[in-house]
This record gives C-alpha cells, structure tokens and sequence, in this order.
C-alpha cells in the first residue's frame, strides 16, 4: 500500500511517478523498500491516467450497507433458551394468580 501512496505523493506534488521517485519517497519516510515491487507498480501505472483514476474512485457512491448477518447457532440457541425461561416465568406466575383466585374464593 505504501508503494500506490508513494506515487499518489509523487503525482499530487508534480513530480514524474517513476521508480526512482517511490524508491526515494519510500527511503525518506524510512520504510525498507522492495526494489522489485517498486518496479512492478511503476508498470501496473504505464498507461493509467492517475487523475482520471482518483476522480472515479472518489466518486464511485458510498458503499451499501453490509447485509444484516444471521444470528451464529449458538445465539440462536441462546435466544430459543431465554424465550422458553420467560415463557417458563409467565405460565408460573399464571398458576400463582389461579392459585391466589381460589383462596380467595374460601374467604369469600
């Protein structure tokens, strides 16, 4: 990645992007630099309209929302779990109030 900011640095000061450049800004920012991809950008570049490319990227839209992700099987097993524990509280105070129904009726 250092390899594209060092030529995007190189076009946006106006200077050639060549492989001396980004060797040489590479060099000066202190990153070892891999003489070979130096080389291989340089030629991936031949032929690029770099400004044409960075109107286009910045332009592209704004990415769509990532899709909404399904609940692991375990959360799944997690969520089936906590709706049977409430469902459990619910019937118990259910038979708690029948059972409170019928006291009451004794009493009358």
């Amino acid at each position: 990645m250092e390899y594209v900011y060092a030529a995007l640095i190189l076009h946006a000061t106006g200077k050639e992007v060549s492989e001396e450049g980004v060797t040489s800004v590479l060099n000066a920012a202190g990153a070892t630099v891999n003489e070979a991809r130096a080389k291989a950008l340089i030629a991936a570049l031949e032929g690029i309209d770099i400004d044409e490319a960075i109107s286009t990227a910045a332009f592209v839209g704004a990415p769509a929302a990532p899709a909404p992700v399904a609940p692991a099987p375990a959360e799944k097993k997690e969520e089936a779990k906590a709706e049977e524990e409430k469902e459990t509280e619910k019937d118990k105070e259910e038979e708690e109030e029948t059972g409170m129904e019928g006291l009451g009726a004794l009493f009358g």
